[in-house]
């Protein structure tokens, strides 16, 4: 916790009571007037208890941004995968079938002799 300063003047415990409170289904709004506390910092608070006591909390804006960049990644690298998986596919029976009509478009390698 890098800012302990409602930390020093409400004490810890303070926050962690008014978290459970927000836990238990009171709102942020209510609670904060309750309790005379800004509403951020309760936000705040919450986050940073509920993340230290193993919950799952709010994603911030920013790491919901990256999540949904890194989603749209991984959609992208699928589709790629799929176009190349086809295009490999494709060259494979183009290839088999120039084998198999003998013209490969280069002339087919003998032996100096003849013989």
């Amino acid at each position: 916790m890098a800012n302990l300063k409602g930390a020093r003047q409400k004490g810890i415990e303070f926050w962690r009571a008014a978290v459970e409170r927000l836990n238990q289904g009171e709102s942020v709004r209510d609670v904060a007037q309750a309790l005379g506390v800004d509403r951020r910092g309760l936000e705040r608070w919450r986050d940073r208890v509920n993340v230290g006591e193993g919950h799952v909390g709010k994603p911030r804006r920013r790491e919901a941004a990256l999540a949904k960049e890194v989603e749209k990644l991984k959609q992208t690298l699928a589709e790629k995968v799929l176009e190349v998986d086809f295009l490999q596919g494709a060259l494979h029976k183009i290839e088999v079938r120039r084998q198999q009509s003998g013209s490969g478009g280069a002339q087919a390698s003998t032996t100096r002799s003849g013989k």
